[in-house]
């Protein structure tokens, strides 16, 4: 008797006790894809949107605690996705099947309203703690999603970047305010933490000490969060970073690579994360079959644009790099030409065209269509102002301001030559500003075509909002097929901008 006993009260014991045993819980993570959809996108180097999905829902079909989060910049980049406004990804996104997506600062490039519109058409959430609408203080996004995997429950929050209001254009956002993402994040895991196994934060932030405040800064001020996915400084990261117990995970850019971490429990109790980048070859390795829902969508969307994006609109004597690390803190000949063109279209005194306005390489032989609006993506109206040499000086200084970092802010200029010393304190740099081999002259009016995003304050220029606007013409990228069919590439040599102590590019 008392042995049947003992046999039922261990049954009742392991019936109505939660046993735990060791358990895997894997995140896959994308970042700045930059609407970089294909294999072939990125001269090859992108792994692809339908190759990735394939190895995602495969590990998902083997272990089940597996989720897929996408830390933003995605819906804008490319002209097959840009001509729809973003909705082209909306599909794609679905098919995929990426649980969560924490949007960046281009995604916004549409305006917030038609991010809201993106947003309610996805089946996952797309998260955002720290977006509000201005005129009522509500969360434009969802905040946070606990997602019930197995025996774990996984909390996950998103956060953007405050910097993004000087990043995006601000009609796009009139209505958006962006709230301190440190003191955000600590009532996100105060409202987690108690109920879930996990925190995971994904948020586009950046991973770059240039960035007031960047993901390292999130980790350090708040404690709790097991895992930030991470994006918008384009860093790799191989193993990830570990800070204050945090461990930081982002990919890179332009879907070179698919992010993988893995988090072991015992006992109900974290005991190692590990992360890793996979190359297009370990993604197929895991599955080489592309994902056929997401292979479809893409095939569709191909044919839709195909003619229009073939066309060969202008031709190019040479090839010209656009390398994020070359137009945002150098001067590049691709810059060069692009503000030789404003200024030739605007025939004005002088032009300037921000690095982070110039997307892609100009290829040489035929440009097509595709081409040109892969370099500039953001149909921008160019303008033409009125502006004193005093203001010139002001916003040459902001546009050396974070030399050796890459800033999408620095310029690249037409009808005038600076120099500027990276030594010498923020906003005492710049020197020996010539207009047309001419001494810029402080109190003299002069004429200068742009683009209305660093009109209206992008990037920090504030000094250039409400300059008068004299004339407006057709977009940049149209004015570029123009010059380049009308003029050419000529007289794009460098030596605009003299740089008195060059630096190499810093590591982090």
């Amino acid at each position: 008797m008392r042995k049947i006993l003992a046999i039922f009260s261990l049954m009742i014991f392991l019936f109505t006790t939660k046993v735990f045993a060791a358990e895997e819980l894997i995140i896959f993570h994308t970042n700045d894809m930059h609407a970089r959809v294909l294999s072939s996108d990125d001269d090859g180097k992108s792994i692809g949107l339908a190759e990735m999905a394939g190895a995602v829902k495969f590990i998902k079909k083997q272990n089940k605690n597996t989720l897929w989060f996408d830390a933003g910049d995605t819906l804008h980049g490319m002209p097959r996705i840009n001509i729809s406004n973003g909705e082209n990804m909306i599909g794609l996104m679905n098919d995929a099947g990426i649980d969560a997506f924490a949007p960046g600062n281009h995604d916004f490039n549409y305006g917030s309203w038609q991010l809201e519109k993106i947003s309610k058409k996805f089946k996952f959430p797309t998260l955002s703690a720290n977006v509000v609408r201005k005129s009522t203080g509500e969360k434009i996004f969802q905040d946070y999603k606990i997602f019930q995997l197995n025996n774990l429950k996984v909390g996950v929050f998103g956060l953007q970047n405050p910097e993004f209001a000087q990043s995006i254009a601000p009609k796009q956002i009139a209505d958006v305010e962006f709230l301190n993402p440190v003191e955000v994040a600590r009532k996100m895991i105060e409202k987690l933490r108690p109920q879930c196994d996990v925190v995971i934060c994904v948020m586009h932030m950046g991973s770059l000490e240039s960035y007031d405040i960047n993901s390292m800064l999130i980790a350090q001020e708040t404690e709790g969060i097991d895992l930030i996915i991470d994006g918008h400084s384009h860093t790799e990261l191989p193993q990830g970073l570990l800070v204050n117990n945090t461990l930081i995970a982002q990919t890179g850019c332009y879907g070179h690579y698919l992010g993988e971490v893995k988090i072991i429990f015992d006992d109900g109790k974290i005991i190692s994360k590990t992360a890793r980048l996979l190359n297009a070859e370990q993604v197929n390795a895991i599955c080489n079959t592309p994902d056929k829902k997401v292979a479809k969508s893409l095939r569709r969307i191909e044919k839709q644009t195909q003619r229009y994006f073939n066309e060969v609109v202008t031709k190019s004597d040479r090839f010209l790099t656009a390398e994020r690390t070359i137009v945002r803190r150098t001067e590049a000949e691709i810059g060069n030409l692009s503000a030789d063109a404003l200024r030739w279209r605007g025939s004005s005194d002088i032009a300037i065209m921000n690095g982070g306005n110039i997307r892609a390489d100009l290829p040489e032989g035929n440009v097509t269509r595709e081409n040109v609006l892969s370099i500039f993506p953001f149909g921008n109206k160019e303008l033409k102002v009125e502006i004193d040499g005093a203001t010139i000086k002001k916003m040459l200084e902001h546009s050396v301001s974070k030399y050796p970092y890459p800033f999408g802010g620095f310029l690249q200029v037409s009808g005038l030559t600076f120099t500027f010393n990276p030594d010498k304190p923020e906003g005492e740099r710049v020197s020996e500003i010539f207009i047309n081999n001419l001494p810029m002259d402080e109190n003299k009016i002069y004429t200068m075509t742009t683009n209305p995003f660093l009109l209206s304050g992008g990037d920090g220029f504030d000094m250039l909002k409400d300059l008068k606007v004299i004339e407006e013409f057709e977009t940049t990228e149209k004015i570029f097929e123009d010059y380049l069919s009308k003029v050419g590439i000529k007289d794009i040599s460098l030596g605009r901008i003299k740089n008195l102590h060059e630096m190499p590019m810093p590591e982090k």
